[in-house]
């Protein structure tokens, strides 16, 4: 799971940063804001690919997520990439844990197979 949910972060360090790029072009907005926003929302992705194993790292996850598509709000575009990362998300921690459990399953059978070979050879 850890794989795939930390494939899907570094996706969206890049999407931020492009998103923060269209802000610019926004009048309204100082480049100050649009680069603190988009450099604490870039940070986050980066380090919670080190915090997804640990307990609340899918929960930020989750909350990044939300705050991709809210970002919509400023830059259009990004209420269809927010939810296409958010589904990827999903994708990732569904299809991952199943992963784990398969390695999981694999790993018991390899060492049930290690163990039934040496009692075979003992006797």
């Amino acid at each position: 799971m850890r794989t795939l949910c930390a494939s899907t972060l570094i996706g969206e360090v890049f999407v931020i940063g492009f998103a923060g790029l269209v802000a610019m072009k926004d009048d309204s907005l100082s480049m100050a804001a649009v680069w603190s926003v988009c450099g604490v929302a870039m940070l986050l992705s980066v380090l919670l690919c080190g915090m997804i194993t640990r307990p609340g790292g899918l929960q930020l996850g989750w909350v990044l997520q939300i705050a991709l598509i809210a970002s919509g709000v400023v830059v259009p575009v990004m209420f269809f990439l927010g939810a296409v990362f958010a589904v990827l998300w999903w994708a990732s921690i569904h299809y991952g844990r199943k992963i784990d459990e398969a390695k999981a399953r694999w790993a018991a059978q390899a060492e049930a197979a290690d163990a039934a070979d040496a009692a075979a050879s003992a006797s």
